[in-house]
């Protein structure tokens, strides 16, 4: 008798989240990130600052008892900080086993964007396009999509994973 090669859970959820973003905007630009870093998505909470962090990170929350860092997506690429308001959302990611929160304007919608709809930043000398893992391209709109694992950088990884 075959074998019959069944696909592990984590197999299975890896592959039904390939190719989905979760979108938000900044002002009127709207980004990506993979739907497998993000946990969850939360209103405005109020934030505990901490001293001698990085401008961009305004501080902790306490999520349900955990203590999660929080990054100002604006202020992280160089953008005017805008006041929160009812809009402004939390979108919990997962990196490197560290729960972070990002700020964001607003969050949009889950979309699935076509791995071949995909293409690089350009390669602009002038302007680091770090964050940036793709452009995607919806209809006649484009995606910033993000690269999660740039979002921080080591230096911010130690911070956090000290909170």
């Amino acid at each position: 008798m075959a074998e019959i090669d069944n696909p592990t859970i984590s197999e299975m959820e890896e592959d039904t989240q390939k190719g989905k973003y979760l979108t938000f905007s900044l002002g009127n630009e709207f980004y990506g990130l993979e739907i497998a870093y993000v946990t969850e998505i939360i209103g405005i909470q109020p934030i505990t600052e901490i001293p001698e962090l990085p401008d961009y990170v305004k501080g902790i929350i306490n999520l349900r008892g955990k203590i999660v860092p929080v990054m100002d997506v604006r202020l992280r690429f160089k953008k005017e900080f805008r006041e929160y308001n009812d809009r402004t959302c939390v979108i919990v990611i997962d990196i490197q086993d560290v729960s972070v929160g990002l700020i964001v304007d607003s969050v949009s919608e889950v979309l699935t964007i076509a791995e071949e709809s995909i293409v690089p930043p350009p390669d602009i000398k002038a302007v680091q396009n770090r964050y940036i893992k793709g452009i995607g391209k919806v209809g006649d709109d484009i995606k910033l999509l993000l690269d999660c694992e740039k979002l921080l950088n080591e230096d911010d990884l130690a911070n956090f994973g000290n909170l």
